[in-house]
């Protein structure tokens, strides 16, 4: 018997692009555990560049930017499940528009804060919502957030500050739904990872190899490394856990005064 004890239950993942996704990770383990699992995309297109990657796998479409497609996503995972339930949820979808490059903050467009918040932090209040009739009484639904939630990553631009809306989310998830409902409710806060989504982010690659060098063990962060962290609070192995923001970061954020990095910094060129 497993460990993890993911033998035959149900999930649905909400996120996958690629094999670079966190989501692909998740749900890869998950299955080599025995777990059954649903996918949600955010479009038909994205669907037909999966369907090689998941042959013979259900697959949903929903753009949580738009409140009639969540709504049918309900509906949809009502009639795939058949009474059955669902054991957990991952919920994996972060989206900015940085088409015109990072921004001052102040400077931030007021369509752009609500387009992002909506889908990357709101729509796991949404997601929550028309699956509880569907969870199983100790379900587990976990959310992928950012480590720096409490910095100013001038480099994320206005995505930082919501992430950390997503990050108090699920504190207040965890809460509204202890009334009736023992679904437990987590967020992985991941340090910078080599993904797809991140490569869409103006510069980002001077800032994950600048966090590599921040860890510990000067090696970044592995997306199956976070993939580990989230199977895990996914299980019923991780019962215990519930409204927390854990951080996966491979020691980044406390390691800021590392001696190479201050020595780096301080050169003066002669």
């Amino acid at each position: 018997m497993s460990f993890l004890g993911l033998d035959g239950k149900t999930f649905l993942i909400v996120g996958i692009a690629n094999r670079k996704s966190v989501a692909w990770a998740v749900a890869k383990l998950l299955e080599e555990e025995g777990a059954n699992i649903i996918y949600s995309v955010r479009s038909d297109k994205r669907k037909q560049e999966l369907e090689k990657l998941l042959t013979g796998k259900k697959i949903l479409v929903c753009d949580f930017e738009y409140e009639d497609q969540i709504e049918q996503l309900g509906k949809s995972l009502e009639t795939e499940l058949n009474g059955d339930k669902l054991d957990g949820i991952l919920h994996s979808i972060a989206f900015a528009n940085y088409s015109e490059g990072l921004k001052k903050f102040h400077e931030t467009k007021r369509a752009d804060f609500l387009q992002a918040t909506q889908i990357s932090s709101f729509s796991l209040i949404e997601l929550s919502r028309i699956c509880k009739p569907l969870l199983a009484k100790s379900s587990s639904v976990v959310t992928i957030g950012i480590s720096s939630t409490e910095v100013t990553a001038e480099n994320y631009g206005y995505m930082a500050p919501i992430k950390a809306s997503l990050d108090a989310n699920v504190r207040y998830l965890a809460k509204s739904f202890s009334h009736d409902s023992e679904t437990r409710f987590n967020s992985v806060n991941a340090g910078p990872l080599k993904t797809s989504a991140s490569a869409g982010i103006p510069g980002y690659l001077v800032n994950y190899l600048y966090a590599e060098k921040l860890t510990f063990r000067k090696k970044a962060l592995a997306t199956t490394e976070v993939a580990n962290l989230a199977t895990f609070l996914l299980s019923p192995r991780s019962s215990g856990i519930n409204g927390q923001g854990i951080i996966i970061d491979a020691g980044m954020g406390l390691n800021y005064f590392d001696g190479d990095i201050v020595e780096s910094s301080m050169r003066i060129n002669d």
